[in-house]
């Protein structure tokens, strides 16, 4: 199945009371409709899982596949550290509609290759939705090799992997020794272009709540053979990136698009706010941006 090339890894919007809205939340999907996300990730480390409870990322599930109706694709992350549970709540999900479910490695308990392969092939045959991996050796502290996703893609309904290993090498290799409808997609948005470039499909990113116009157009220019064009583009939206992930994320990204007038509240501790020099220095930083866009754009 092919989601598209630009994912968006929505934020969860909360009210003033720290619940989560779902008012909030059709705003938001229609704004990132609107700018040109292919699909939204939903209760995935953006949208602050660890502190969603169960019931709240069902609801969020189903409001959300509902708003969407079919015009992007929904993919929920529904993974944890127990396999058993991350297979409940992915048959959970599934009855919802949703078109694929994701599943992070598992963390903390840092399982060995063998344990990684069989988590996730658990998963898969138990679930009829796609199921797409998970790879941030960060947050994890465990690498899935290029071996092990290799040997999972040939599970019928294992078709995608969001890598964020940071490993070029690592993800050449799955690319070039998987089928072409196993789709490598970026999860850091500073590597989206170099990851195009060694044959990876798009992007789950964060930028794209703020830049989705700008971000699509680089992948159009990179796919129609304008690679230097393209190169520009990724090169004048790094300082954004890096901006948006100077405080951990969501924090920036949620405080820039309440800035904007986008409301989707504040975040869930432990995570906290940005402070005011922080957030004075992502404002700027995008309104330079968006002037060079504009700049760009009228010549």
């Amino acid at each position: 199945m092919d989601f598209g090339r630009l994912l968006t890894a929505m934020v969860t919007p909360f009210d003033e009371n720290g619940k989560v809205s779902l008012e909030r939340t059709t705003d938001l999907i229609e704004h990132l409709i609107k700018t040109g996300s292919d699909g939204v990730v939903v209760a995935g480390t953006t949208g602050e899982s660890p502190t969603l409870s169960h019931e709240e990322k069902l609801t969020l599930f189903e409001h959300v596949v509902r708003v969407v109706d079919g015009r992007i694709k929904v993919i929920v992350g529904t993974g944890n550290n127990n396999t058993n549970l991350s297979v409940d709540f992915s048959k959970e999900a599934a009855k919802l509609g949703v078109d694929a479910v994701m599943a992070v490695a598992p963390y903390y308990n840092k399982p060995n290759q063998a344990g990684l392969y069989a988590h996730y092939k658990t998963i898969a045959e138990h679930v009829d939705v796609p199921v797409i991996i998970y790879n941030i050796p960060s947050r994890s502290k465990v690498n899935i090799s290029a071996e092990t996703i290799i040997r999972l893609s040939q599970i019928d309904n294992i078709v995608a992997v969001k890598e964020a290993s940071g490993n070029l090498d690592q993800m050449a290799a799955i690319i070039n020794r998987t089928n072409d409808d196993f789709h490598l997609y970026s999860g850091d948005d500073g590597l989206t272009l170099p990851i195009l470039s060694i044959g990876g499909h798009g992007v789950i990113s964060v930028s794209s709540h703020l830049i989705g116009p700008e971000m699509k157009q680089m992948i159009r220019t990179f796919l129609a053979g304008h690679v230097s064009e393209s190169a520009e583009q990724h090169r004048n939206m790094l300082p954004l990136m890096r901006e948006l992930f100077a405080a951990p994320s969501p924090a920036p990204v949620k405080a820039l698009l309440n800035k904007l007038g986008i409301n989707v509240g504040s975040v869930r501790l432990p995570m906290v706010d940005p402070t005011e020099q922080e957030l004075g220095s992502l404002v700027n930083v995008y309104q330079e941006f968006k002037k060079s866009a504009d700049i760009r754009i009228v010549k």
